[in-house]
């Protein structure tokens, strides 16, 4: 018999087909169980979150109402110990206005007497006439302050008499000083914007009157930037008080921010800057950002430092690029201030201070960053030791080649025409010509302004004193000793940075900061009466 092998062949065609398509379906329906599967697992653990979160909601529904029943039911008791404290405040400032303050009274006997009558005019004369007794002073106003019936009051009343006799850039450093104590008194330790001290609440009326002296005070700034006319110090105190009374919305942006970029080199600035909110993000950028890429494009590349690091952009501005840049410009300054000034005595001198200034500065940033391990400045300090030796040898080769030869002529015999009155005339030297020091402008703040950048210092305490000695890696000026080989005018020197802080120069609402730009290590509470690096000028 014939075996037909076509149908033979379609028939195992045909099993083969049927064969794919039980293993398609079969893969098909575990893929459809695995699905499922994992479909019926993510709604069993999405219900189970979705119950946790129930559960936690009601726990934390029934803590707050029995809150709010606790706070409610001690309402009574609070209003009255209020009004008990209340009633002993005012017999205590009744009786302080019927008693006068002895003479010889204790300092805080005075501020609470003062504080108690809430004489602001008063308080500020007394601080005033005390100013010596700052640091008692900074001790004990916070107590002082607590005495008074409105705290907030009093210090918008002596604010007010301050601005109020402000005329132009012409302040009253005196009670300038007064005032940045009241208000770091009235915004204690605390770090404005701070994430673990709230700020201080007002009441509507006193938010209100804070808003009309600033206005007020503003009206006396200018527009803010170059042209403000007002110092730094006076600067910190504005933006301390819009800060810790909520007054940003009043203020125009760009106003503030002129103000934050032209006075960055005050210490307390980074922090005022995010107490003002320019570090939140504003839409999807960091108004921080913007900041310090145009403290680096105006050459404040220590300011960028301190603000990247208060910031948290560190990782966006490394602080040893931005050291590296700064030390760069630096040399190139002091160069250019040598050949500008044909290297003369005066250049040397001026090209001196400028570079010594710089390497202070830049000592003082790494150990306030704690960076040494990232930027050497073994050689830095090296340099700055032998620029402190050429200048104490200038200053001494200046005061011999000044120093006027006796008067009277002594000669021989008769012959000579000795005596009183006879012989030549002795040589007296030309007087040396004598430089105004407005050409070299103070370094109290830390990075003064550009042209020439001059570098600041205001953030390192104290003289150098290291006994190795290196060579510079960097352009090296002439050698000093072909400056001052031979006798030369009295040239002039600029005023050396010093850090003993007057309490005018405080920083704003004399705000210690953390990260401090003048040798403290920490921003603690807004001290106006800090002993303790950046000097701040009276304007």
């Amino acid at each position: 018999m014939a075996i037909d092998t076509d149908r033979v062949q379609k028939l195992f065609d045909s099993l083969e087909a049927q064969k794919t398509i039980l293993s398609t379906c079969t893969q098909l329906y575990k893929t459809l169980s695995n699905h499922f599967s994992s479909l019926q697992h993510s709604l069993s653990q999405k219900s189970s979150s979705l119950d946790s979160k129930f559960q936690a909601l009601e726990s934390d529904s029934k803590k707050t109402l029995e809150s709010l029943d606790q706070r409610e039911n001690s309402i009574p008791e609070r209003e009255s110990s209020a009004a008990a404290r209340i009633e002993e405040q005012r017999e205590a400032a009744l009786s302080e206005f019927e008693k006068a303050v002895p003479e010889n009274a204790e300092l805080s006997e005075c501020l609470k007497s003062y504080c108690r009558k809430m004489d602001s005019s008063g308080l500020l004369r007394f601080m005033v006439s005390k100013r010596k007794e700052s640091m008692s002073l900074r001790s004990e106003i916070v107590s002082a302050m607590e005495e008074s019936v409105d705290s907030a009051r009093l210090v918008l009343d002596a604010v007010e008499e301050f601005v109020s006799q402000k005329s132009g850039k012409v302040g009253i450093p005196d009670k300038r000083w007064a005032c940045g104590m009241l208000m770091q008194a009235l915004f204690p330790a605390a770090e404005l914007g701070g994430k673990t001290v709230p700020k201080p609440a007002f009441a509507r009326s006193v938010v209100e009157r804070a808003a009309r002296v600033a206005e007020l005070w503003k009206g006396k700034m200018g527009d803010g930037g170059e042209g403000s006319m007002i110092g730094p110090t006076e600067a910190a105190m504005f933006m301390q008080m819009v800060a810790g009374f909520g007054l940003k919305p009043k203020f125009d942006e760009e106003f503030l921010r002129k103000q934050v970029l032209e006075f960055a080199s005050r210490r307390d600035m980074p922090k005022l800057a995010i107490a003002l909110g320019f570090g939140e993000k504003m839409g999807g950028t960091c108004v921080f950002t913007d900041i310090i890429d145009e403290l680096v494009k105006s050459g404040k590349e220590i300011e960028a430092v301190y603000f990247a690091s208060e910031s948290g952009l560190t990782e966006r501005f490394s602080p040893v690029s931005l050291l590296k840049s700064y030390l760069h410009n630096s040399r190139k300054n002091a160069t250019t201030i040598l050949k500008n000034g044909n290297y003369s005595t005066a250049a040397t001198e001026e090209s001196g201070n400028v570079e010594l200034n710089s390497i202070k500065t830049i000592i003082k940033c790494v150990e306030d960053h704690k960076l040494e391990s990232e930027f050497s400045i073994d050689s830095l300090r090296k340099r700055a030791t032998q620029l402190e030796k050429a200048k104490v040898e200038r200053k001494k080769s200046s005061a011999g080649a000044s120093k006027p030869p006796n008067k009277r002529a002594h000669g021989g015999g008769s012959g000579s025409g000795s005596g009183r009155g006879s012989g030549p005339s002795a040589f007296r030297p030309a007087k040396a010509p004598k430089f105004s020091n407005s050409t070299y402008p103070s370094f109290g703040r830390r990075n003064p302004a550009p042209p020439p950048q001059h570098s600041p210092a205001g953030r390192y305490s104290g003289p150098f004193s290291y006994p190795a000695q290196g060579v510079y890696d960097g352009p090296t000026p002439p050698p000093y000793a072909s400056t001052y080989g031979g006798p030369h005018p009295q040239t002039p020197t600029i005023p050396q940075q010093h850090y003993s802080l007057s309490v005018d120069d405080m920083g704003a609402g004399g705000m210690r900061a953390s990260g401090s730009y003048g040798g403290q290590t920490s921003y603690n509470a807004y001290d106006y009466a800090a002993a303790a690096p950046p000097t701040y000028h009276t304007q």
